[in-house]
């Protein structure tokens, strides 16, 4: 490994002919994938087709098409730079996305799945009947989603202007609107069936070329991770604190538990976000819930080994300091680290592979919003709308879910051209916060506790969404340090970076609290109606006299 240490990019633009083939990539890519969802698109008047795609996926499939929706762009460019600035806290966050997963399949997966039809909205509607339950989770579910959509779509622009090598605001904002009317696109034409068809492509594309990068960073290393271990502690200026914990928090007053906090958050919030969870819907059976959760765990789990091994490649062939001097938050580490794999003299293979990478998170940007778009647009035509007229017909609930689409997305572009030069960790840190400290007891307590009462639901979704945006606000990613949303002001007042540690046990004990509230007699009476249905919900069952 002679001159390893000293390897560097000779420039963080890439090459002419490496930017003209990313564009021929992403071009291709788009038009491929919308007439994939023209041409599996569902009939006008066919609900099960749009929302569930029939539930017509094989396990492997589906499986494939979850860890696609699991595995956002944000986990790709995010988890990526935090493994390259801070080495072992990055590894912690990577598994940690991995377990979330397999809690989702062991605990909630099956119950889901038997509770629900279309929507987190019917999974707690089922044993609380009632209008305002549904409206609530469809405002917690856009609240939750939101903000990664701007993650996402602003993201876009980002990764189009660092390829492509143009700066111009004006072409970034263009940019970010062109793509965000694709992705409502996909979401109101091809439906479930449709954008799964893009998270499968999405994740064999990202995968595949992943491992071939991270076989080629691994060879330059004569295949001795813990010699790319130590090259990247050398050049990541903090010696061995980059392989040991706590260096990401090692600025705030209490480090080790706000990376508690922090594993807690995306533990728990990544398993219950709604367009992962809306997944479950699509399996036929029980049997088949468990087979497509094998496969997505599966597939998240050789992403982890992935994105370790490029997060780790970047440090070590880049070096720290080049990644955060391009980028703070380090988003672009993925894609430096896989330029860097191929050495100073790049091949018309090497530079045919570097676009299919660049191509597989140009598709990750697109499927994870196309996805968001249509949980949001689902939530909003069949819990709000339809419910509030009795027997709608099929074809005209579809159409409202097509024009949700449009009323989810539109908004979501404006507000992306609006955030897209700060820092836009607070928005995922939001998201996660909030199925975490909402959506997480809500599910947990309405599909396992008995005596839970419509209050104590209610009391779950909005307690735990008001106390995350009460403090989100005040922790150092929105103000008070350099690569904060707002580094110009401090209103930091909160001492740790995410608010899980307070939210997600203040979200159950609202849960509680309004269950405890609700009177002995409605938790009996809600304890009956549980009863009448367990059996349903947790083996998928129904019981004789049912």
């Amino acid at each position: 490994m002679t001159g390893l240490a000293t390897t560097e990019l000779a420039t963080t633009e890439f090459s002419g002919n490496a930017q003209a083939m990313s564009l021929v990539g992403f071009t291709a890519v788009a038009t491929v994938t919308l007439l994939l969802c023209v041409m599996t698109g569902p009939d006008r008047d066919d609900l099960d087709e749009f929302y569930t795609g029939y539930s017509s996926l094989s396990p492997m499939r589906n499986g494939l098409a979850i860890a696609g929706d699991y595995i956002s762009a944000a986990s790709v460019l995010g988890t990526s730079g935090v493994i390259a600035l801070f080495g072992h806290d990055g590894v912690v966050l990577a598994l940690s996305t991995a377990l979330s997963l397999m809690l989702l399949m062991f605990l909630l997966a099956e119950p889901l799945r038997n509770a629900g039809r279309f929507t987190m909205g019917d999974a707690l509607a089922r044993r609380m009947p009632g209008r305002g339950v549904r409206i609530v989770a469809c405002a917690v579910t856009i609240a939750a989603l939101l903000p990664l959509m701007l993650v996402q779509l602003a993201g876009t622009g980002q990764l189009l202007a660092f390829v492509l090598g143009f700066s111009g605001e004006s072409l970034q904002t263009g940019c970010i609107v062109g793509l965000g009317v694709l992705m409502i696109g996909y979401a109101a034409i091809g439906g479930m069936k449709g954008t799964a068809l893009i998270q499968i492509l999405k994740i064999v594309m990202l995968l595949g070329s992943g491992a071939v990068v991270a076989v080629l960073i691994l060879n330059r290393f004569d295949w001795d991770p813990a010699a790319l271990f130590d090259t990247a502690a050398d050049r990541s200026g903090v010696g061995s604190a980059f392989l040991d914990s706590g260096l990401q928090f090692a600025g705030g007053p209490h480090p080790d538990a706000d990376m508690i906090s922090s594993q807690l958050t995306v533990v728990l919030g990544g398993a219950c976000l709604p367009h992962v969870t809306m997944r479950m819907y699509t399996a036929s059976s029980a049997r088949q819930v468990r087979r497509s959760m094998s496969w997505a765990v599966s597939s998240v789990a050789l992403f982890v080994l992935v994105v370790t091994v490029v997060g780790f490649g970047a440090a070590a062939l880049v070096g720290r300091a080049a990644i955060a001097g391009i980028d703070p938050q380090g988003n672009t580490a993925y894609l430096l680290g896989s330029q860097a794999a191929f050495g100073a003299r790049v091949s018309t293979a090497e530079t045919f592979l570097f676009t299919t990478v660049t191509t597989a998170v140009f598709l990750t940007l697109l499927a994870s919003v196309g996805g968001m778009i249509l949980a949001c647009a689902n939530s909003l035509a069949h819990d709000v709308f339809a419910t509030r007229v009795q027997e709608m017909s099929p074809r005209r609930e579809m159409t409202l879910a097509r024009v949700s689409a449009l009323a989810v997305g539109i908004p979501a572009i404006v507000l992306a051209t609006l955030v897209q030069h700060r820092s836009l960790q607070p928005l995922v840190t939001l998201s996660f916060c909030l199925g975490a400290s909402a959506i997480a007891p809500a599910l947990v307590y309405g599909l396992f506790w008995r005596r839970y009462t419509r209050a104590g639901l209610l009391w779950t979704l909005i307690g735990g969404s008001v106390a995350v945006l009460l403090l989100m606000p005040g922790t150092n990613l929105v103000s008070g340090s350099p690569v904060s949303a707002f580094p110009e002001a401090d209103f930091n007042w909160f001492p740790f970076t995410t608010t899980g540690l307070v939210t997600i046990p203040l979200g159950f004990a609202c849960g509680w609290l309004g269950t405890m509230l609700s009177g002995r007699r409605k938790a009996q009476e809600q304890r009956r109606h549980y009863e009448a249905v367990e059996s349903w919900i947790l083996a998928g069952a129904v019981r004789r006299g049912d």
